[in-house]
This record gives C-alpha cells, sequence and structure tokens, in this order.
C-alpha cells in the first residue's frame, strides 16, 4: 500500500528515517498539554524533555506545541516548574 509516494508495510510498521513530517501522529492521544502562556516563564525546560521534539517558540514570543505530532504523553506538564502545562482530555 503507498500512501504520498511512502510505502506503509503491513502491521502499520513505517521503515523509513524521517518519517514523521509526512505522518501527522497526534491524532490519537487521549490527553493534550496546554500552556498558560500568563504563567508561562520562557523557561524552555518543556521543549528540552519533549521526546517528540515538538515545542517550539520564538524569542520572546509564547511557546507553541505541534498539536499534529504531540502524542499527549504528558512529560512537559510533569517537567514544568512554574506549572504552566496542564493535560487535559481531547475532545472527539
Amino acid at each position: 500500500m503507498k500512501s504520498d509516494s511512502l510505502e506503509i508495510i503491513r502491521g502499520g510498521a513505517i521503515h523509513m528515517v524521517g518519517n514523521t513530517i509526512i505522518n501527522k501522529t497526534g491524532g490519537w492521544r487521549t490527553f493534550k498539554p496546554v500552556i498558560n502562556q500568563d504563567t508561562c516563564k520562557l523557561c524552555k525546560i518543556c521543549y528540552q524533555f519533549c521526546p517528540e521534539g515538538i515545542i517550539y517558540w520564538e524569542k520572546g514570543k509564547e511557546v507553541i506545541i505541534d498539536y499534529d505530532f504531540c502524542k499527549g504523553c504528558g512529560i512537559c506538564a510533569n517537567e514544568c516548574p512554574q506549572q504552566s502545562i496542564i493535560m487535559i482530555r481531547e475532545e472527539v
């Protein structure tokens, strides 16, 4: 089976480096992290601990989570020293 010139092997395994740019993987999460921008101190600890590397920011601006790829693991919320990230139930 082919999808956007990417071969998908039976069982769902995708054997290609860098495939997450093509395959949005955030659609199956149960909880998603939400950042309170008012209490966030831009320490970027969430960025350092995110296993997916989907937390971004611009200098002097707010932190952004790319929900297309966020798995909802909650590590960012757990590591935030300001407790500015909470996990909320994903709506269906």
